[in-house]
C-alpha cells in the first residue's frame, strides 16, 4: 500500500483522534502532517500489514505526544490518561497488552511510571509530586517496570535473552492470557 492509499483511507480517523486532543484544526492538521510523514519514511518497517490501522494510530499518537513533549503543555495528560482514550483496533498487538497490564499495576507503582517513562518527568520531579522520597520513587520506578516486564511473560509467555531484554511475538488475542 502507498503512503497516498493510506492518507486516503486513515486521514480523517487520525484527524478525529489528535483533534480530541488538541482541540485546535490549525494544531491538528499540522500534527496529521508530520504523522504522515513519519508513515511514509517507515513504512517498510511495518513488519505486519494486517496492523496497518494500528500502527498509523499510534504514530499518531506518539506525534501528539511528542507535540506535548516539546511545549510542555498542562494537556499532557488528556493525551496519555486515561489509557482508555487510546484508540481501539481490531488488530491485536503489544500495545494492547501494554495497556492492560499497566491499568493493573497497583496504583502506588503505576503512578510513579506513568510520570516518569510515559510523562517524561525526571524521577526527582516524580518524587516531588507525588510527595515521596526519591529513593522510594526510584525503586517503585524499577518495580513497574520488573511488572510490565512479568506481564509480558504472563501474558504472551515472553522471554528475557541473556543481555535481560524481553523477546517473544505477541499471541492472537484469543490466546492472550491477558487481553482475552
Amino acid at each position: 500500500m502507498t503512503t497516498q492509499e493510506i492518507w486516503n483511507t486513515y486521514h480523517l480517523d487520525v484527524k478525529r483522534f489528535v483533534l480530541s486532543k488538541v482541540h485546535d484544526e490549525s494544531l491538528a492538521e499540522d500534527i496529521v502532517q508530520n504523522t504522515f510523514i513519519k508513515v511514509h519514511t517507515k513504512l517498510s518497517a511495518l513488519k505486519d500489514p494486517m496492523k496497518l490501522k494500528s500502527w498509523v494510530m499510534m504514530i499518531a499518537r506518539n506525534t501528539t505526544v511528542d507535540y506535548f513533549k516539546s511545549h510542555k503543555s498542562a494537556s499532557f495528560s488528556e493525551v496519555i490518561l486515561p489509557v482508555e482514550d487510546v484508540p481501539k483496533q481490531d488488530a491485536h498487538d503489544e500495545t494492547d497488552c501494554l495497556y492492560v497490564i499497566i491499568k493493573g499495576l497497583p496504583k502506588k507503582y503505576r503512578d510513579p511510571l506513568i510520570l516518569s517513562d510515559i510523562k517524561g518527568m525526571k524521577q526527582a520531579e516524580v518524587a516531588k509530586q507525588l510527595k515521596l522520597a526519591l529513593s522510594t520513587t526510584k525503586s517503585r520506578i524499577q518495580r513497574a517496570r520488573k511488572l510490565i516486564a512479568k506481564g509480558f511473560m504472563d501474558c504472551c509467555d515472553y522471554k528475557l535473552n541473556d543481555k535481560g531484554f524481553l523477546v517473544g511475538e505477541v499471541k492472537d488475542k484469543e490466546d492472550c492470557k491477558i487481553c482475552n
